[in-house]
């Protein structure tokens, strides 16, 4: 079932997560509900509470090619093991702050922990997109959003770009 993105600025969009205490049937259904929300937006990851559960749980998928398989992750508890000294810088986007796009700079490679669908605890390393893409939504659980590493000025324009955005939206 899909979900219902809320966009900022929405006062559950910055507060911090509580972790999973165990897996229950409707945990994996949310799961299953946030990747299908996230592939229909269309995006390549998705945190709770984006949707409105603060729950530490996020979905992603950042296969991009043409023909290549998805792949998609569910993440329970995702927690940051170790991150490389050397950044890359992408240009962001989210799909709580639709059509607003920024360069954020973040480690280029992190390694990850986190409990599956199933709760057997994972460890991965990432890099590129999906170095980027995890830490992204890692930083939703915390009440961080992308725009929160800018400078105040750009932070202050894209906020009250997506405040017109909800009136209109309310409006429609």
């Amino acid at each position: 079932m899909k979900r219902k993105i809320l966009i900022h600025p929405d006062p559950r969009l910055k507060k911090t997560c509580a972790p999973v205490a165990d897996l229950s049937d409707e945990l994996r259904q949310l799961a299953d509900d946030m990747l299908e929300t996230m592939y229909d937006a269309p995006g390549i990851g998705l945190a709770a509470p984006q949707v409105g559960v603060l729950d530490r749980l996020i979905v992603l998928d950042c296969v991009k090619e043409e023909g290549e398989a998805p792949r998609p992750l569910v993440m329970f508890n995702p927690e940051i093991i170790s991150a490389s000294d050397e950044t890359s810088v992408y240009d962001e986007g989210c799909l709580s702050i639709p059509d607003q796009y920024a360069e954020v700079t973040r480690p280029a490679a992190v390694e990850v922990e986190w409990l599956d669908r199933n709760g057997t605890l994972q460890r991965e390393t990432f890099d590129g997109l999906w170095a980027t893409c995890v830490q992204h939504e890692i930083d939703h659980l915390d009440g961080k959003l992308f725009i929160d590493y800018l400078k105040p000025l750009k932070r202050q324009m894209i906020t009250r770009k997506m405040q017109k955005l909800k009136r209109e939206m309310a409006r429609a």
